[in-house]
Formats: C-alpha cells, structure tokens, sequence
C-alpha cells in the first residue's frame, strides 16, 4: 500500500471519529445532531481562544459554503450557552461573543481601540480573590474578571 493512500485512510478515520465526538458532544446536551449545529461546533472548536459574535459565526460558515441562517446561528449559539457547551460574554461592546466552554478558568482583557479580546491566566490574582473573599467571611461560587485595556503606546 502506497504512503498517500495509507495516509487517506487514516485521515479519513480521524474525521470519522471527530465527527462520531461531536455528535456524542450534541447529543449528551440532550440536542439532536443537526448539520448546522455540527458545523457551528466545528467552527467554535477550530478557534478556541477566539471569541466570535454570532454574525462572525454566519460569515464564516457563509465563506465556507454551508447555508446557516442567522435566525439559524442565534438559535444553536443560545442552545450551546443553555447545555453547557459555549458561553456567552457581553464585553460592552454591544453584541454577545462566544466561546467554547473552557476547561480551564481564564480571565479576560477587551482593548476599547480594537475590541480584541485576550485571555490571561494569573495565579497570584485567583489567589487574592481567595483571599479578600475568606476575610470577609465568603468563598467564592464563580466570578468572571474583565479587565478593560487601552495600548500603552
């Protein structure tokens, strides 16, 4: 068996099992596999530290030749936030963005020039929160730290 066919069949494999994960992903939020929300968790998994509008969702699926209505996007986008696999973010910038669920807690910086979104992880930070928290008698259930940027030059 020649390298190019061997290689076909397992990346022909390897897509086979992707999609059987993201069905079973779809399906354990109790949602039926549907072509627009495979393609819609498709595209969030292939940016994963992007944080993408709806209408980013739309233009990109639409540049990709998959026929998603915005109606469409909305929908799958709040069905995601609602089953656990996206969350939604309202950095003030007059719509929602999107991302992917994350296995780690991160925080957020949202530049008032360009819009960009960064994410940052600080120990020292997680920490303190800890801490301010327990002296006043509290533990901490869940927080969301957004730290609103402008570049220094």
């Amino acid at each position: 068996m020649s390298f190019n066919k061997l290689l076909a069949i397992l990346i022909l494999h390897y897509m086979i099992l992707i999609n059987m994960d993201k069905n079973k992903e779809i399906r354990s939020a109790g949602l039926k596999v549907t072509d627009a929300r495979r393609s819609i968790l498709r595209l969030l998994e292939t940016h994963p530290h992007s944080h993408l509008s709806a209408y980013n969702v739309h233009q990109q699926l639409f540049e990709k030749k998959k026929s998603v209505g915005i109606a469409t996007v909305y929908r799958v986008l709040n069905q995601f936030v609602e089953a656990g696999i996206c969350v939604r973010h309202n950095f003030e910038t007059g719509h929602s963005l999107y991302e992917l669920a994350p296995d780690v807690h991160h925080d957020h910086m949202v530049c008032l020039s360009t819009g960009a979104v960064i994410e940052f992880e600080d120990k020292l930070i997680e920490q303190r929160q800890q801490q301010m928290a327990a002296d006043k008698g509290y533990k901490i259930i869940d927080h969301n730290l957004i730290l609103f940027v402008e570049p220094i030059d």
